[in-house]
């Protein structure tokens, strides 16, 4: 008789089961029956979390598991950001032995290098009539993510108002998850089954002070450390790493399948739809706009032999194809153009042209994509290169250009404070900045987190838009006025400014 192997997920605050990616398809994969269930206050509007307490998360966890874990030989628990606080505690309260503890980003410490000027002051806003329930505390800039096309995407998608994610939250809720940070802090002794703890170095929510306090306390835990995404890391650039790490801990491995989905056609006026939109997405850059445009199982064939050419098998694969196009090339590649798209059934042949710089060379380059349809969307696509050893020779030269740049020493702390760099090399100065800022551990103090914060948010941005925030939203009115005094400064000057004030931070 098999073994029956279930996994119970958890998300995140004011998320969904987009917070973990694609955690369940992985598991599914693998044989494991993924669960999840959505928390007290969530799936409707923000408005619902100011009277959820603590204490209902824990019960709607609770009943949850208790239903699932008579159902299967083994059981593991599951949870990203505050879902891993809540799956800590479940596992500490049910004294779970019956499969393994996954907890993805644990917030045990709000300390990390975007955490706002409120974090410090936060216990005594608690106490003032009414301000936590009327107090937003807003999701902006960068959404936990550092891949900047997936960024993009979360963005398109809090612009379309699609619900996947609450756009803020009350303070009163802040509130719960500092309780409920506290419980976990108490009871994680008491956590006995094999634990893994999956945390990026760069977290801008909490530092790796959480993930050294678990390993320290839990009676069986390991750690993972990332070291190329911040918090949202199940669809961040580490995705694929954190999605490897979970199978490896579980000893899972996927397996075959032989059960093919049904297509249904596309129609011809859909196809069509579906290449104007793509070519339009693809000249403008609007990559959040040409994504939805795939199905969940694309499979994408990029041809030849340079780092970025290989099959990308899903969606989630191909956003690795994008992102390298974007980051090996410093985001100077652009599709230049297409030709008259080429109908034939089923399928479409487009040429396109396309150009980039890199390594101190550039490129101009065309071929041909072949389109496949299916469900209403794009099913394949098949790049074949009129100069194939030209585009790998490019390709090539730039992913060994950043490998040997990420190779290269960074200079001594006792060196003293450098002038920021100029012109191509800001760019990389200013990630470069980004992450000694999350790796100092003294608190900073909340004037120099909201020059931080606004000076990044200029130099991401630009000027400051919308209105500014009414009184009874102090932390917006701080977060807005700070960025609204950099008006006028230019995108270089910004990112300048920001790299300055890291190099004075880290020589103190």
């Amino acid at each position: 008789m098999s073994t029956r192997i279930g996994a119970l997920l958890i998300h995140g605050l004011g998320g969904t089961q987009f917070d973990l990616g694609s955690m369940h398809k992985r598991l599914k994969r693998c044989g494991i029956d993924t669960h999840a269930l959505t928390l007290p206050g969530h799936g409707a509007t923000p408005e619902a979390l100011v009277s959820v307490r603590a204490e209902d998360w824990i019960e709607a966890v609770t009943a949850k598991y208790r239903e699932l874990v008579g159902q299967y030989d083994t059981l593991h628990v599951m949870g990203m950001c505050m879902g891993a606080l809540l799956a800590a505690a479940l596992c500490a309260r049910e004294r779970h032995t019956k499969g393994r503890l996954i907890t993805l980003a644990p917030p045990i410490y709000i300390d990390g290098w975007s955490t706002p000027w409120w974090r410090a002051v936060r216990h005594i806003a608690y106490r003032l009539p009414l301000l936590p329930a009327r107090m937003k505390i807003e999701e902006g800039e960068p959404y936990g993510i550092k891949n900047e096309l997936v960024r993009n995407i979360v963005k398109a998608k809090f612009a379309r108002g699609d619900n996947f994610h609450y756009s803020w939250v009350p303070l009163a809720c802040v509130r719960e998850v500092d309780r409920l940070r506290r419980w976990v802090m108490r009871d994680t002794a008491d956590i006995h089954c094999p634990t893994l703890v999956v945390h990026a170095r760069e977290d801008e929510l909490t530092s790796l002070k959480s993930a050294e306090f678990i390993a320290r306390t839990a009676a069986d835990a390991r750690v993972v450390v990332l070291e190329n995404s911040y918090h949202m890391i199940c669809v961040d650039n580490d995705r694929e790493q954190v999605g490897a790490s979970v199978l490896e801990f579980l000893g899972a491995a996927t397996q075959e399948t032989t059960n093919a989905a049904a297509v249904e056609a596309c129609s011809p006026a859909e196809i069509q739809s579906l290449v104007t939109r793509f070519m339009a997405g693809m000249r403008e850059k609007r990559y959040e706009d040409v994504f939805p445009l795939f199905t969940s199982d694309i499979r994408w064939d990029q041809r030849g032999s340079s780092p970025v050419a290989r099959i990308y098998a899903d969606r989630n694969a191909l956003i690795d194809l994008f992102s390298q196009f974007v980051t090996l090339s410093g985001n100077t590649f652009e599709v230049t153009g297409f030709r008259e798209p080429i109908f034939e059934g089923d399928t479409v042949r487009l040429p396109i042209a396309s150009a980039a710089s890199a390594a101190g060379r550039g490129m101009v380059a065309s071929g041909t994509l072949a389109l496949g349809f299916g469900n209403r969307r794009i099913r394949s696509v098949t790049y074949e290169s009129d100069h194939p050893a030209d585009e790998d020779a490019f390709w090539s030269a730039a992913a060994q250009a950043r490998d040997e740049a990420s190779q290269k020493p960074r200079p001594a702390r006792d060196q003293g404070v450098s002038p920021p760099p100029a012109g191509p090399a800001l760019d990389a100065a200013f990630n470069d900045a980004i992450a000694r800022v999350g790796a100092i551990q003294r608190p900073l103090s909340p004037s120099i987190m909201l020059r931080l914060r606004a000076l990044y948010k200029q130099a991401q941005s630009g000027d400051v838009i919308g209105d500014r925030p009414g009184m009874t939203d102090p932390v917006g009115r701080a977060k807005y006025d700070t960025w609204a005094r950099l008006r006028g400064t230019a995108r270089e000057t910004a990112m300048g400014e920001y790299v300055a004030l890291a190099q004075e931070l880290v020589s103190e």
